[in-house]
């Protein structure tokens, strides 16, 4: 047991290592196929539904959700032409087709399908099953994401997962807590110009020479589930990362949150399991009894010989004479014995070590093969992925610019950065005044000359008056123009000297100097006004205001740009990954055909070294025995009269160390085997029905929206964290 309960934690994060790899595929990839013919409806008993849910969660740098987008695949195996679907989701949008949606009176959208898949998209408020929080370190003091950017030192960045999906289930007889088992995996590329000797807690570190691709996991909830001591085996409910870094940046990170792991195991023959282990441990109990009542055997045959040894001692005076020429020719086909053993062993450790090491490079080789043909499979469910959530941006992006009031051509993946930078050019300071400067001009202008009728009409009563003051001091009247006006006013001026004088000025007036004078006039009093206006207050107000909201508009254009920038850049590293997956795993699977042959080779001349080491040890051991029987010999025979009582002293020690291995059987058959008996039949039943319980509770948990009458489905959730930088 404590042999087991040693390897476990190595033996589970295995395990777990390979089941999320498997479950990347299962998360996007669904194989269906249905032949239709004639109308089909939801409520066909063969055609049963199937939803595929993938749940985005973009978060801040600190793990904190800002935004939850589902999309959802309804798998029309049966093609039905209707179907009937739950979802809490706002915002509803087909993805790929035309096909609407109604709301019954049970609040249920019914599709018109028409024997078509359904793709579709929506938001979501409700709380996630899995928390994500990230906090930062910088040589070991805690730091905002925000301080930490562009400093030096020694990072450490833990992420930390709280589940929050559980059922009250019985097991063992009692009401328990049972949480669904998720699987978090968390990932992140460090550029590695400015990170180095990069660490994980639990996960792979792994370094393509230009990046470095770090992968951790955690089980949130598996201990509770389990109940099993932590000296025992610790499931981790959380993943930290460190790194030697210089002007810190970090991109982005990617955490997918999975139940997939006890979906797929079956737990149906573990009770038959524990009963065949019992059988085992009954029968090793019956052979330690075995072997008490031989020990006890053994005891009796010692005693018997330690009477019988004097009559051994008298014959060995015969052999005297013999054994001293045996005794010459032991000694030197020992000799030679022992040069060609040595030999022999050191071809035996060398074939070991060549064995052993090819076995483990060949195990190495197929579990590598075998990993990256799993990852080149996912690369195009990777690709399609952050290309989704790439579109999804731009599609958010573009809505908040035509918000703006705003005009620009539709972002796209090519064209997002022109696009961006045009507009912020067009929001600078001087475009902006310019633009707000004119515009204004233009209006006053406008409004000024709309009233050049009257002001032309005023300039021209005012040049008449002039005209009137000089033909008044002409005509001798000696009157200035108020004068002449009073005295016309009260009739004392007659009608010939009237005539004359308004002749006079009509003349005057309709001169070409006049109305070049009138005209010039009102072109300086036009303009006058225009500057007046464009100089006031207000004017200059809505300028400036202008100004200011333009320069609002450029920076939330700039930081915009920064954010798909981050997220390009990802989604560029996510593609150059997914291409080198694939030259690899076509290397390696080169690598491992040509290995399968000098394994096999190596296994041969092992065999062989085994079986030549083999005899030449049993030739060594035989001399070396031959030697050393002749020497004792001699000398036993020649002091055997001596000797006598040193032979019986030795034979007492055997029986009493018989006696002692009686002893020690029976205490190992009560602290041993029989403690061995009770651990199987007690600790290993609860932690099957444990398994079996979350089990259940796992395959129970098919979705985050919500399913259909008579719909199964299953869904992943994807979390995204904001990138830090300067």
């Amino acid at each position: 047991m404590d042999r087991i309960k040693r390897n476990a934690p190595k033996v589970l994060s295995l395990l777990l290592a390979l089941t999320i790899i498997c479950s990347l595929t299962a998360t996007t990839a669904y194989t269906a196929g249905a032949e239709s013919s004639g109308a089909k409806t939801v409520s066909d008993k063969d055609n049963k539904l199937f939803k595929t849910e993938t749940v985005y969660v973009i978060a801040d740098s600190q793990g904190e959700p800002n935004k939850v987008i589902v999309s959802d695949w309804i798998k029309n195996t049966g093609k039905l032409d209707k179907i009937e679907d739950k979802s809490t989701l706002s915002d509803i949008k087909n993805l790929k087709g035309d096909e609407k949606y109604t709301l019954n009176e049970d609040n249920m959208c019914i599709w018109d399908a028409k024997g078509n898949d359904i793709y579709y998209q929506g938001t979501s408020k409700k709380d996630l099953p899995v928390d994500l929080s990230v906090s930062y370190r910088l040589d070991g003091e805690a730091i905002s994401p925000k301080e930490l950017a562009g400093k030096s030192g020694r990072v450490t960045i833990r992420f930390d997962y709280k589940n929050n999906q559980y059922e009250k289930v019985v097991v063992n007889g009692k009401k328990t807590k049972i949480y669904v088992p998720f699987v978090m995996l968390t990932g992140m590329m460090l550029d590695n110009d400015k990170c180095s000797n990069v660490t994980v807690n639990n996960g792979k570190v792994i370094n393509d020479g230009n990046r470095t691709i770090v992968a951790g996991f955690a089980t949130p909830g598996l201990e509770e589930d389990l109940a099993l001591e932590s000296e025992e085996i610790n499931f981790p409910n959380y993943v930290e990362i460190s790194a030697d870094v210089k002007d810190f940046e970090l991109t982005t990170t990617m955490t997918l949150a999975t139940n997939d792991v006890f979906n797929d195991i079956d737990f149906s023959k573990a009770d038959k399991k524990i009963d065949e282990l019992d059988k085992k441990l009954d029968k090793l109990t019956d052979a330690t009894d075995k072997l008490i009542d031989g020990s006890s055997k053994l005891y009796g045959g010692i005693s018997t010989l330690l009477n019988k040894s004097g009559t051994l001692i008298s014959g060995v005076k015969t052999l005297v004479k013999g054994a001293k020429q045996l005794q010459s020719g032991a000694s030197t086909l020992d000799k030679g014995a022992g040069k060609l053993d040595s030999a022999t062993g050191k071809l035996k450790k060398g074939t070991n070590t060549l064995s052993l090491g090819m076995s483990t490079l060949q195990s190495g080789i197929v579990q590598l093969a075998t990993g990256l043909g799993t990852l080149s499979k996912n690369s195009s469910t990777l690709n399609s992925g952050a290309k989704q959530v790439f579109e999804s941006l731009l599609a958010t992006a573009d809505a908040q610019i035509a918000a703006a009031g705003i005009k620009a051509d539709k972002l796209t993946i090519e064209n997002y950065s022109k696009v961006l930078s045009g507009i912020e050019d067009s929001l600078s300071d001087d475009s902006v005044y310019k633009l707000a400067y004119n515009t204004a001009l233009e209006t006053v202008t406008n409004t000024v000359k709309a009233q050049e009728s009257l002001i032309k009409s005023q300039v021209e009563a005012a040049v008449k008056q002039q005209v009137l003051d000089g033909v008044l001091k002409q005509s001798g009247l000696g009157m200035s123009v108020d004068e002449y006006n009073q005295a016309l006013a009260a009739g004392k001026i007659d009608d010939e000297v009237k005539a004359q004088i308004e002749g006079a000025v009509e003349q005057q007036m309709n001169s070409d100097d006049i109305k070049s004078t009138i005209n010039t006039k009102t072109e300086q009093q036009i303009k006058s006004l225009i500057d007046e206006n464009m100089n006031s207050d207000s004017v200059k107000k809505q300028i400036s205001d202008a100004v200011e909201k333009g320069k609002s508009g450029a920076g939330a254009i700039s930081a915009l740009k920064k954010q798909l920038n981050s997220y390009n850049e990802f989604y560029k590293g996510v593609l150059s990954y997914t291409s080198g997956v694939d030259s690899v795993k076509s290397g390696a699977d080169k690598l491992n055909t040509g290995s399968k042959q000098i394994v096999k080779g190596s296994k041969d001349l092992k065999s062989g070294a085994k079986a030549m080491k083999k005899g030449t040890s049993a030739l060594k051991k035989g001399t070396k025995t031959l030697s050393d029987g002749t020497k004792k010999l001699v000398l036993g025979v020649e002091k055997l009269d001596m000797g006598t009582g040193v032979l019986k002293s030795g034979v007492k020690k055997l029986k009493d160390g018989s006696l002692s291995l009686n002893s020690g059987l029976k205490t190992y058959k009560e602290q041993g085997v029989k403690v061995l008996v009770k651990a199987v039949d007690g600790d290993v039943k609860g932690l099957v029905n444990r398994l079996k319980a979350i089990s259940a509770v796992s395959k129970r948990y098919k979705s985050f929206s919500g399913l259909g009458n008579g719909m199964d489905g299953k869904v992943d959730f994807i979390y995204k964290t904001d990138s830090v930088k300067k």
